[in-house]
């Protein structure tokens, strides 16, 4: 007989960081404001759209765009709920939802080249569409430029570094001999 946890699943560890990477970022700046801002666009948005195409990748063909609708949902409704009170709440949830989108997008529509291409001009998307969709929803016009552009630089940084880190696979050496069509070199 199966117990009742053998039936539950267990999330995706790329499900986890890309939802605790949301949750991070506003934790932060509701506890430290905007002086945090720059930082978290850097480590925790680059690290959120970069799982958010690793996880593209991984579903591809296996219901993929209902599963990357239920996974930027829920980040969006993590946003609302941690995004701090009214206004900002709501601006911080429709730019993730924006965001995601967008770098659900463009990732699908690089799908021919290399995969790091696909990921950062994603990440780019997704950092453009948040760093200008967010404060404009959030404080109005006039936008202040240099902000907005440290905020695009700051997410593609991080989403690059964060891109190398999730794409790096170390492989164990082969043994000689081992790919040689099932021959052993040494007779």
């Amino acid at each position: 007989m199966h117990s009742r946890s053998s039936f539950v699943r267990r999330p995706e560890p790329l499900v986890v960081a890309y939802l605790l990477a949301l949750v991070a970022a506003n934790l932060l700046a509701a506890r430290f404001g905007p002086g945090v801002t720059v930082l978290n666009a850097f480590l925790f948005i680059g690290l959120d759209l970069s799982t958010r195409d690793q996880l593209h990748a991984r579903w591809q063909g296996r219901r993929l765009w209902p599963r990357m609708l239920l996974l930027i949902g829920s980040g969006g409704l993590l946003a609302f709920l941690l995004g701090g009170s009214g206004h900002i709440a709501i601006a911080s949830s429709l730019a993730f939802i924006a965001a995601g989108s967008a770098d659900a997008l463009v990732y699908h529509a690089l799908g021919r080249h290399a995969r790091l291409v696909r990921i950062n001009g994603s990440n780019l998307a997704g950092a453009i569409v948040d760093s200008l969709l967010f404060p404009l929803l959030a404080f109005g016009w006039p936008l202040s430029w240099a902000i907005v552009l440290g905020h695009i630089l700051a997410k593609v940084v991080g989403g690059a570094l964060w891109a190398h880190v999730l794409t790096s696979h170390r492989r164990a050496p082969q043994h000689v001999g081992a790919s040689e069509g099932g021959r052993r070199s040494g007779r």
